[in-house]
């Protein structure tokens, strides 16, 4: 039997009817095989310690062996379970199986197999791979594959099915960027570098290995980290790393930056971290926030101010600028400084030299200026709010910092960082997170970004009873929720419905709300928690910000009936 194109995964209420749970004397059974539930974090801790003393290949080898071995059991359920199906269905065992012991999502993309010839060509998505989540939690993102144990799992499923030798190759995987990781299979004489892929399931002997380590010189590195006062910046992802190596380029010349981002993003956190960076770090570091003067008094506090130079200038005051000599002055919000100040402020960043309000004396200042802003200034300058000699003067040399959304390899350790500081700031010892906790916070939207995380992380801190883990109830008013899988009362898997979805059926009927003044509820909260940008209450809502827009709409004019 042959197919290019699968037809979607059979119902797995066979296999699910397979597992078994034995509370009384503390086993789980898998059609008679004994299985255990374990952490996915105790599994990423031994992977860990392995690599850090065998290396990375050794590990790699180790692994595609063990799950070689759990496939090749999987395998004998194949026919057991499905010996009247369809080739496809009955391989479709191993794909579900896999799913249903928690390691990965799996769909197949292309199946086109004939057992008795040995014909074997498949390609199959993986989604949630336990191996992904682990890797990178510690090592970061990667640029080679790391699903070692599915990988052999599939290798050893398929050659036991098919009864001669199908290995598989990772050719994507989401721990290099990739969307989705996807696993392509074929006969072993069919892989040009066959050899080679069938070595990497050759048992070797450990003692070698770990003699070869003993004999090589590890190189010394030293990077320059980013960091501040309040310590190293913190990421791994590819998004944070283009910032800061731009960062770190900049650090020893004096060229102006411009820092740009959305709210809650650390702009100031990057600017102290360049100028700690700076042959500058020793000299002043002073931030002043734009938008937070009044427009009558931005200028004096920039400039400074001769003694009766306005009323109630008793005496000859230096700005931000002269206190900043020699050192860095931070601008936040710039696209909110008026025209008149954006003017002085063209001619220091062009000549160095600063003017107080009541003098004409120009004075000398040595200042590394970055400005920040959350502002489209191209946007500001055809709106007339921005002078475009300015926009060029200071775009010299941008970086955009990337919002937390694009950052998801860093929230983890973000989280880890946070916790610790707000743990010690409150005197609480805290555990650490669920892998539920992590996952709602690995999915969150984070419209308030770095800011939001910060808000949850100290909300979590204080409502976690002493000593336990932080779950998603104790971070989010109002945590994400999956449909469950129980165990009923004969020890089977029963798949249910969203347990608080009669809840909420009952919460509607009491308030006496209709769908539509639901629906604007739903909206009006949305925006509000976004601090109104629609953008990211769309994005936390699922739709598009046309959509809710035009929903935004439509509720107004039901408002106006």
């Amino acid at each position: 039997m042959s197919r290019s194109t699968p037809p979607p995964l059979p119902s797995d209420a066979d296999l699910r009817r397979l597992v078994h749970f034995s509370a009384g004397d503390g086993r789980i059974w898998l059609a008679g095989q004994r299985m255990v539930l374990i952490h996915a974090t105790a599994l990423g801790a031994l992977r860990r310690e392995l690599i850090q003393t065998i290396g990375r290949d050794q590990t790699r080898r180790l692994l595609l062996r063990a799950g070689r071995t759990a496939g090749e059991r999987d395998a004998a359920l194949a026919r057991q379970v499905r010996g009247d199906a369809s080739l496809a269905d009955m391989f479709a065992v191993g794909p579900q199986l896999h799913m249903l012991e928690g390691a990965v999502q799996v769909t197949p993309e292309r199946f086109d197999a004939d057992v008795a010839s040995g014909r074997f060509d498949g390609a199959f998505r993986w989604d949630h791979s336990w191996e992904v989540e682990t890797h990178v939690r510690d090592f970061g993102p990667q640029e080679e594959p790391v699903c070692w144990m599915l990988l052999g799992y599939a290798s050893g499923y398929t050659s036991a099915f098919m009864g001669r030798p199908v290995l598989f190759k990772e050719v994507a995987c989401c721990a290099c960027g990739a969307p989705h990781c996807l696993i392509e299979g074929r006969p072993l004489a069919e892989w040009p570098d066959g050899e080679a892929l069938a070595r990497d399931y050759d048992a070797d002997s450990m003692l070698v290995r770990l003699e070869d380590l003993s004999s090589q010189v590890e190189t010394l590195r030293s990077t320059l980290e980013p960091a501040d006062e309040l310590g190293p910046l913190i990421g791994r992802s590819r998004a944070y790393l283009a910032a800061t190596a731009l960062l770190g380029k900049a650090a020893s010349t004096q060229v102006t930056v411009l820092l740009t981002g959305e709210t809650g993003v650390g702009k100031e956190r990057f600017a102290r971290a360049l100028h700690a960076m700076s042959p500058r770090a020793a000299k002043p570091f002073v931030a002043v926030n734009c938008a937070a003067l009044p427009g009558e008094l931005i200028e004096s506090e920039l400039f400074g101010a001769e003694k009766g130079a306005f009323t109630g200038a008793g005496t000859a005051r230096p700005g931000r600028f002269e206190r900043a000599d020699g050192g860095t002055l931070m601008l936040d919000e710039l696209g909110e400084l008026p025209l008149p100040a954006q003017a002085k402020l063209l001619r220091v960043l062009q000549h160095g030299e600063v003017e107080r309000l009541g003098s004409t004396q120009p004075r000398k200042v040595d200042v590394r200026v970055i400005a920040a802003t959350n502002v489209d200034l191209e946007a500001a300058v055809a709106a007339g709010r921005f002078r475009r000699d300015l926009m060029y003067r200071l775009n010299v040399y941008p970086i955009r910092i990337p919002p937390l959304r694009e950052r998801v390899d860093d929230i983890e350790p973000l989280a880890m960082h946070l916790l610790q500081r707000f743990a010690a700031l409150h005197g609480k010892r805290v555990a650490g997170y669920t892998d539920r906790a992590l996952d709602a916070m690995r999915h969150h939207a984070w419209p308030g970004n770095v800011r939001e995380l910060e808000n949850l992380i100290e909300r979590g801190v204080i409502l976690c009873s002493a000593g336990e883990r932080i779950d998603v109830g104790e971070l989010f008013v109002s945590p994400p929720q999956a449909p469950p899988v129980t165990v009923n009362a004969q020890g089977q898997l029963e798949r249910g419905a969203p347990h608080d979805s009669a809840a909420l059926y009952d919460e509607v009927q009491r308030r006496g709300l209709s769908l539509d003044a639901l629906e604007d509820a739903l909206l009006q909260e949305a925006v509000e928690r976004a601090g109104g940008n629609l953008a990211a209450a769309a994005r936390a809502l699922g739709i598009s910000r046309p959509q809710l827009s035009y929903r935004i709409a439509r509720a107004r004019e039901r408002a106006r009936d």
